[in-house]
């Protein structure tokens, strides 16, 4: 039986961009020592705190239908840390919970977009961003922000790309390259958004991992807040990857919308899993200092490294990622990629996996304890110099 061309064109007829991942879990499973340094997965587990808080509310029969958009407290507690952070005001009728990151953009772009109309994201991208856009019908089209300008998307390639699209998805701080919008690539975008009524969908997962200066939202721009839906996640920032908690924030008929869409796709994310995240949120800055503490200590450190090595880094202020310039090797980042796990059971993921523009690049997860991560980039680093050395 033939499936549906949209399922069949998920990846747009190439790789989904996991293959070294896939590979590398593959050679553990048959009993090989490789360091995985590929996805955004914490060496620490959940805090004992927050899974008693989950145990506590499942014994007390927190275990049935949920509340739909969420909680009332949990959205409570998101509205009221978004309007912290932010300045705007928020609540809970701007909020619906979802279950994670992934499924905010996937329900996200199903809210601004109908099938056939283009979406755009920028390029370098976390790899499932085309193909949650095409999973909604949408069109994918990917708008470069180059190594030359800092990975900073600029205004006037948003503005040519613009006409007739829907949506603009963006990152910040960004996933693969680490690095944070400025103000004035923000104030570019919101421009575009506004001349071309484009919905602006902001990727926010990793605004607790910015190791100088402040994080921005685009919805508090000027003019933003009616046309910005915000994703969020405790995934990144309470280590609870597994627990697939997250929200989106917008304006309240959006998520009113957004609400009916959840009543028919998810039906809702368990109420235990709810109230220990309203738990974890509960618990303020200094949890979640504490979850990004090693990977600020580590993002400094590997820099370094890699810099004192030889190897150039992009230059980048947050996130528990590196991307590595591997050019003078003379290889891709695929090629580099598949060599280095061949041959020293290092897994890193080349920079072709996150789009065109991170092409020559591989990117670093510094998601391994201390120890181990040193002796991974000193290898790395050796390896490095040996590809190049033969290429010159």
């Amino acid at each position: 039986m033939k499936l549906s061309n949209r399922i069949e064109g998920l990846t747009g007829g190439g790789s989904d961009g996991w293959d070294i991942y896939r590979k590398s879990r593959a050679m553990v499973a048959d009993g090989l020592d490789v360091v995985e340094l590929t996805i955004g997965e914490h060496d620490r587990r959940t805090e004992p705190e927050i899974l008693e808080a989950m145990h506590a509310s499942a014994l007390g029969g927190h275990t049935g239908y949920a509340a739909l958009p969420g909680t009332d407290s949990l959205r409570d507690t998101v509205a009221a840390r978004v309007a912290a952070r932010t300045g705007v005001p928020t609540t809970r009728d701007n909020v619906v919970i979802v279950p994670g990151g992934q499924a905010g953009l996937f329900a996200a772009h199903v809210a601004a977009c109908d099938p056939g109309d283009t979406a755009l994201f920028i390029d370098p991208y976390y790899a499932t961003y085309p193909g949650t856009i095409r999973g909604t019908g949408a069109i994918a089209k990917p708008v470069r922000a180059d190594a030359d300008r800092g990975f900073q998307p600029a205004e006037a390639d948003l503005a040519k790309a613009a006409p007739g699209a829907r949506s603009l998805l963006i990152n910040s701080p960004n996933n693969p390259t680490g690095v944070v919008y400025t103000r004035d690539t923000f104030d570019g975008i919101a421009r575009v958004a506004e001349a071309h009524e484009l919905w602006l969908i902001s990727d926010e997962v990793y605004d607790t991992q910015i190791w100088s200066g402040t994080h921005l939202s685009p919805r508090q721009l000027p003019g933003m807040e009616n046309r910005t839906l915000v994703i969020g996640s405790l995934s990144k920032s309470h280590a609870m990857t597994g627990s697939r908690l997250g929200w989106i924030v917008g304006p309240e008929d959006a998520i009113d919308h957004l609400i009916n869409l959840t009543t028919h796709t998810t039906y809702g994310v368990p109420g235990f899993v709810q109230d220990a995240g309203d738990f974890a949120l509960k618990q303020g800055q200094g949890l979640e200092d504490r979850i990004a503490a090693p990977f600020r200590r580590r993002h400094a450190d590997a820099m370094r490294r890699l810099l004192a090595g030889g190897v150039d880094v992009v230059p980048s202020t947050a996130s528990m990622y590196l991307m590595a310039d591997i050019r003078p090797t003379g290889l891709t980042g695929e090629a580099f990629a598949h060599r280095l796990l061949d041959t020293h059971q290092i897994a890193v993921m080349p920079g072709e996996s996150f789009g065109t523009a991170a092409a020559g690049h591989v990117r670093i997860a510094l998601t391994v304890a201390d120890a181990r991560l040193h002796t991974a980039l000193d290898t790395l680093i050796a390896f490095t110099g040996q590809l190049t050395e033969h290429a010159a």
